[in-house]
C-alpha cells in the first residue's frame, strides 16, 4: 500500500512542483536508494526487468529511484530532465495476468529512463502497457497480485494514470492531487483507452456512458476497502485542498509522517488489528502486513530540483536528507536485503525504529525534536541549486546524512534506556517478534 501527492506551482508558498510519496511494503523488505547514470545502448539490445526483458532505446536518463531491493523497478524515483512518478496498487475487478510480466514498478523505471517530460513519461507507459500488459506478483514474501496507478509530474505538468490491466485512464492535474490505493478517477478524464467504457457495459458493471464511472465500475469492493485506500486518499486530498497556496517542503514531510486525525500524544502504532495510515505501520494479522519502507520528497524549481528522501523506514522516525541527481549519492553500504546487515543505511535505522515500537507514545519523543532540528538546518543550509557545483552539492549530502546517522545511533542509546511505560499489545509484540525472527536481526 502507498500513498503519492502533487502539489502544481499554482498551489505551493513558492511556485515550485512538490510531490511526495510513502511507499509500504512487508516490514522486512528494505528499500534501497539508487542512483543510475546517463547511459548508451547498443541497437537491438534488450533490458531485463523484474521477469521479462524489453527491447532497449537508444540513450537511457540519469534517474534516481527508491525500490525494494530485489525488484529491477523502483517504488518512486526521479530523472535528470525534472519527472518524477510514483505508483500505487488498485485492486480491480479485471483478471490479474499471473505469468511473468512487467510490473508497475517496471513501468514506472522505464518511463523515468526514456521520458524528457509528464507527457512523454505518460506516452511511454501507455506504450508499454498497451503492448505489454501488466502480470506477475507484486511482493517477494507474498505472493500479491494488483493492477497500477501512477502519479507523473515535471516542473509544469501533472497527470493520474490509472490501470485495470490494459484499461486506462489519465487525467491531468489542475493544482493538487493524491492517488492511494484505489481508482479515483471517476467520470471525467482526458485521455483513456478505446474501450474503457464498452468493456464494462459489456460485462454489466454500468448500462452506458452516462452511467460510467471508472472507480465505480472497475473496482475489487473486497480488497479496495480492506486496503483502506479512501480513507488515506480523502485524508492527503483534504490536507492538500485546506492548504493550496501554503503548500512547502516542511507541509509535504508532515503529510508523509501524518497518522491520521485521531493520533494524539498517547497513540500507539499497534493497538489495532485493522487500520492503516499515511505513515503506516505493520503489525499483527493479515490485513497489517504492510509498513512504510521509503520516502521521498522532490522539490521542483525552474533553477534545479532537490529530492528530499530517508532512505529508511517509517518517516515518522527517520530523517529526510537532500539528494541531486547530478551530485550523486553518498557511501550507503552494501545493497540491504530481507536479511539483516548493519553495514546498511536501511537496516542500520531499523534497530532505532524497533527500539521505539517497544512503547512509541514515550520514545518517539527523544526522536521529534532531533529530527525536526536537523531538517530545518539542512533547509536553512542548502547550497544554491543553480550555483553550486556537483562536488559541493554532494558534499553537503554527505554531512547531512552522516549528521543523521549521528542522531539516530545517539536516539537508539537513549531509547534503550528509556522504561517501557505503555503496555504494548501482545499481538503487535508477537508480530514484530516474528519480523526479527525472520530477518534474522539479534
Amino acid at each position: 500500500m502507498c500513498d503519492t501527492f502533487v502539489a502544481l506551482a499554482n498551489a505551493t508558498r513558492d511556485g515550485s512542483v512538490i510531490f511526495g510519496k510513502n511507499s509500504d511494503r512487508d516490514p522486512n523488505e528494505a528499500q534501497e536508494l539508487v542512483l543510475i547514470p546517463h547511459a548508451t545502448h547498443s541497437e537491438d539490445s534488450e533490458v531485463q526487468c523484474t521477469y521479462i526483458s524489453v527491447p532497449q532505446v537508444r540513450e537511457t536518463n540519469a534517474v534516481l529511484l527508491s525500490k525494494p531491493f530485489w525488484i529491477w523497478g523502483a517504488e518512486m524515483g526521479a530523472n535528470e530532465h525534472g519527472v518524477v512518478i510514483g505508483n500505487e496498487a488498485v485492486f480491480t475487478k479485471v483478471s490479474y495476468d499471473k505469468e511473468p510480466g512487467l510490473i508497475g514498478m517496471d513501468f514506472l523505471r522505464l518511463a523515468l529512463e526514456r521520458a524528457a517530460t509528464a507527457d512523454e513519461a505518460l506516452d511511454v507507459m501507455i506504450d508499454l502497457l498497451e503492448k505489454y500488459g501488466q502480470g506477475g506478483s507484486h511482493g517477494y514474501l507474498h505472493k500479491i497480485y494488483y493492477h497500477n496507478s501512477f502519479l507523473i509530474a515535471d516542473q509544469d505538468t501533472a497527470w493520474v494514470f490509472e490501470t485495470a490491466g490494459k484499461h486506462w485512464a489519465a487525467e491531468r492535474v489542475v493544482d493538487v492531487r493524491s492517488i492511494s490505493n484505489i481508482i479515483t478517477i471517476s467520470n471525467h478524464w482526458d485521455r483513456a483507452s478505446d474501450d474503457l467504457v464498452s468493456f464494462a457495459v459489456s460485462k454489466g458493471w454500468c448500462k452506458d456512458k452516462e452511467d460510467f464511472d471508472f472507480g465505480a465500475c472497475y473496482s475489487d469492493f473486497l480488497y479496495s476497502t480492506f486496503a483502506a485506500g479512501r480513507h488515506r486518499f480523502c485524508q492527503t486530498r483534504d490536507s492538500l485542498q485546506a492548504n493550496i497556496g501554503k503548500v512547502d517542503v516542511p507541509f509535504a514531510m508532515r503529510l508523509l509522517r501524518s497518522h491520521g486525525p485521531d493520533a494524539d500524544e498517547d497513540w500507539q502504532p499497534g493497538k489495532k488489528i485493522a487500520g492503516a495510515e499515511v505513515c503506516m505501520h505493520a503489525s499483527f494479522g493479515p490485513i497489517r502486513i504492510s509498513q512504510t519502507t521509503g520516502s521521498m520528497i522532490s522539490h521542483l524549481t525552474k533553477t534545479g530540483n532537490t529530492h528530499w528522501v530517508t532512505g529508511t523506514s517509517a518517516p515518522c522516525t527517520s530523517v529526510f536528507k537532500p539528494v541531486w541527481l547530478e551530485s550523486g549519492l553518498p557511501d550507503l553500504g552494501p545493497s540491504p536485503t530481507e536479511f539483516y546487515n548493519a553495514q546498511t543505511l536501511w537496516w542500520q535505522h531499523e534497530n532505532l525504529y524497533r527500539e521505539i515500537m517497544r512503547d512509541y507514545a514515550i520514545r518517539i519523543n527523544v526522536v521529534k525534536p532531533q529530527q525536526a532540528e536537523l531538517e530545518e538546518d539542512f533547509l536553512k543550509n542548502l547550497p544554491e541549486n543553480s550555483g553550486a557545483a556537483p562536488a559541493e552539492k554532494l558534499a553537503y549530502t554527505r554531512e547531512c546524512f552522516e549528521k543523521a546517522a549521528r542522531m539516530e545511533a545517539e536516539a537508539l542509546e537513549s531509547v534503550k534506556e528509556l522504561p517501557e511505560a505503555n503496555f504494548r499489545p501482545v499481538l503487535d509484540q508477537a508480530a514484530w517478534k516474528k519480523f526479527d525472527r525472520e530477518a534474522k536481526r539479534p
